[in-house]
């Protein structure tokens, strides 16, 4: 029923299983080796046609230096985050309270309201592309952060309401019945007793939902434009002019973009394997 585990197969597969992992993942890793190769290099190696050969001479501070200093980056780096952490905090807040009312409370329509949250991520969201412009025009958030934050809050909350929901309902009822006997409010409830008990779920989930934000560019394209409002991912596109494309500086533009997932990561990594490994092991 269960695949078997490696160490107890035979010696043959060991040996073909560990010569194919170092392969596998250099092949997963070799586009963003690509654009880090792409980052040094200097722009005659592109007018040149030298795409994938080493560089003729390393320009890694020289582009970098750019993209910092003579570009709107840090502007757009600005803009992600005004947009990503008001988002992340607003689907924790959302999701937190949603899933303790449908993970706790029994009532009639409880089911039908979790599978409408449900619901909503089966939606493709590209078809959404035209009512929700509309509907940002209509409501004066159009190239706005505001709107972007508003809309990724309402789009990410069914999957957050989700996966907290199902973290709530593993938790132990009798905790909760035993404040209730107590005669402690149910906000309470929520606060001291629920709440500190969901940090690992927190913070699995307010990684996953800022690498979903902070990488976003569908939306990003969408719902802003000019550097008032965009974010990185969007702006990366405005090194390109409009007879060349500048790919040594999109490309520098994309790894200083990389960064602050991957230290959210790295920083958030103990609690982000410990809420989502909670309770896979009785």
């Amino acid at each position: 029923m269960f695949p078997t585990p490696i160490a107890r197969t035979s010696r043959a597969w060991q040996v073909s299983y560990q010569s194919l992992l170092p392969v596998a993942l250099i092949l997963w890793l070799l586009p963003l080796i690509a654009v880090a190769l792409f980052s040094v290099k200097p722009a005659a190696d592109f007018a040149g046609g030298n795409y994938w050969n080493m560089p003729s001479a390393f320009a890694g501070v020289e582009n970098y230096g750019k993209v910092f200093l003579d570009s709107d980056m840090p502007r757009y780096l600005l803009n992600s985050i005004l947009i990503t952490v008001p988002t992340v905090i607003g689907c924790v807040a959302l999701s937190a309270m949603t899933g303790f009312a449908l993970g706790i409370y029994r009532f009639r329509a409880n089911l039908l309201v979790f599978f409408m949250f449900v619901a909503g991520n089966f939606v493709p969201f590209q078809i959404l592309m035209v009512p929700v412009r509309d509907l940002t025009l209509n409501m004066g958030l159009y190239n706005t952060k505001t709107g972007l934050v508003l809309f990724h809050i309402a789009f990410q909350t069914g999957f957050c309401t989700l996966f907290m929901r199902n973290f709530i309902r593993a938790l132990p009822f009798e905790l909760i019945e035993a404040a209730r006997v107590e005669g402690i409010a149910e906000w309470r409830i929520f606060w001291f007793i629920v709440l500190p008990l969901m940090r690992p779920a927190i913070a699995a989930l307010a990684v996953l939902i800022f690498t979903f934000i902070w990488n976003d560019y569908f939306w990003a394209v969408v719902l802003t434009q000019g550097a008032e409002s965009q974010p990185v991912t969007a702006g990366i596109t405005s090194f390109n002019a409009q007879y060349r494309a500048a790919y040594h500086l999109m490309s520098a533009g994309s790894i200083v973009a990389a960064l602050p997932p991957v230290a959210m990561f790295f920083l958030m990594q103990k609690h982000f394997i410990a809420g989502l490994t909670l309770g896979a092991v009785k």
